[in-house]
Formats: C-alpha cells, structure tokens, sequence
C-alpha cells in the first residue's frame, strides 16, 4: 500500500505535462493556494461531473485558487476533455502513475466490492508555502467540488 500524505506535510513537488503539451510543476503555483484532484478517467460519468463541479463551484471565484486536475489519460485525450467541457485549469498526464503513487493517490482500492489496484480519487488543499492543509482519500465525485468549496469558505 502506497503511503498516504496528511496535514502539515510538504507537498512533494512534480512535473507533468498539461493538455497544451506544456511542462507545468507544482512549484510553479507558489503563491496561491492549490486544489490538486487525482481522478480515474476523463469522459466517464463520476471525472466528468467532479471536473465540471471544480469548474463551477471552485475556479469561477476570483482569487488565488488554483486547481490541478491529474490523471493516466494522455494529454492529446485531455485537450479534447477541457475544450469538451469547458475546463479552464490544467489537467495533467501520469500516464504512468508514478505522481499519484508517491501522493497516495494509487493502489488498492475497493470497487464494486472487489479489490483492486488503480487510482484513488483523492484532492488536496496547498497552502501558498507548499505545505498540505487537506488530504482526502476514496472521495466520491458527485458534489466533491461543493465540498471542496465549503471546506475552503468559497
């Protein structure tokens, strides 16, 4: 089982690339408060509406949110996901899962009461000094983004 982060730690940076086929690293937020979501699949029903909520419940206030979205799909799928649904933050390719691995964002999980390994649909709150305030693990898609809003006062 991959280690899970918590509160307090240092949020371990990264570069991926994002759906403009743009380097982009989570240093590169400092500064800014940061909602990272780790998520299956774009395109199926649960990533769609958790995507859709962060567009509307989080991002669309003004502010220093900021929100990385991070999946295995590849970038070329992920242009045609943002433009799709009019996501206006970067989602960035883990092809091959090593970020949400050293997040805790994959491994064994339940689904449909089996066990299995794939990713953790999990977010985390950043603060500006790059230090977690939030870690949530197994959440559920529908109405995340509200929470996620609620959570952080939005």
């Amino acid at each position: 089982m991959t280690p899970k982060l918590s509160p307090g730690d240092l949020a371990p940076n990264f570069t991926l690339k994002n759906q403009f086929d743009q380097e982009v690293s989570l240093n590169d937020f400092r500064g800014n408060r940061v909602i990272i979501y780790f998520y299956p699949k774009d395109f199926t029903p649960g990533c769609t509406q958790e995507a859709c909520d962060f567009r509307d419940f989080v991002f669309s206030v003004d502010g220093p949110n900021k929100i990385i979205g991070i999946s295995p799909d590849s970038v070329d799928k992920h242009r045609k996901f943002a433009t799709e649904f009019s996501l206006d933050f970067d989602l960035l390719s883990d092809s091959d899962t090593t970020v949400m691995a050293q997040w805790g964002a994959y491994g064994e999980k339940q689904n449909y009461g089996k066990t299995v390994i794939g990713v953790i649909r999990s977010t985390f709150v950043i603060d500006p000094s790059g230090y977690i305030t939030d870690a949530l693990y197994g959440v559920k898609a529908k109405g995340h983004g509200a929470r996620i809003a609620k959570l952080l006062g939005i």
